[in-house]
């Protein structure tokens, strides 16, 4: 796209603004369903709706902070807090909140966790959104997404869900 910089922002801004929505409008028409129908708890779909807030926003390492940017670990820690749920603040310790589910019973709000290095701190974390889809804050250079389970990066990684909101 040519243009000035201010045009080339501003149809960053549009874009973002639809994804913000788009992910919004998913949140509310059933992308919360779960594969045994249960009901999500009204304070899962808030820590999903807040981290949404934050979808383009740049990744940055030891950020948890829509003013910082966000790594893995920092979009959970202040999406859940800003809820009211305490959360550790890195992925190791994330991994072992709350309790330990079924990937198949895997729900909105719930916390997954990828194991994507071979160091004991290798561990990825992201918010589960329902229908096989989360949200995250990826790597460097990259910003706070949604993806797919399904995708076989991702899904020959995932090594756990703990479910927090009951």
């Amino acid at each position: 796209m040519s243009g000035s910089p201010r045009q080339k922002t501003s149809w960053l801004a549009l874009k973002l603004s639809l994804l913000f929505l788009l992910c919004l409008n998913l949140c509310a028409c059933g992308l919360f369903q779960t594969q045994d129908n249960d009901p999500i708890p009204q304070d899962a779909r808030k820590v999903v709706k807040t981290a949404c807030s934050q979808l383009g926003k740049s990744y940055r390492s030891g950020g948890a902070s829509p003013a910082k940017g966000f790594d893995c670990s920092g979009l959970l820690y202040w999406a859940y807090r800003k809820n009211g749920y305490q959360m550790p603040r890195i992925s190791t310790q994330q991994a072992k909140v709350g309790q330990a589910i079924a990937k198949k019973q895997a729900r909105a709000g719930d916390i997954l966790v990828f194991k994507v290095a071979q160091s004991p701190r290798g561990l990825h974390t992201g918010i589960c959104m329902g229908n096989n889809d989360f949200i995250h804050s990826p790597s460097k250079g990259k910003k706070v997404k949604v993806d797919s389970v399904n995708n076989t990066y991702w899904k020959e990684r995932l090594i756990a869900v703990r479910r927090v909101i009951r």
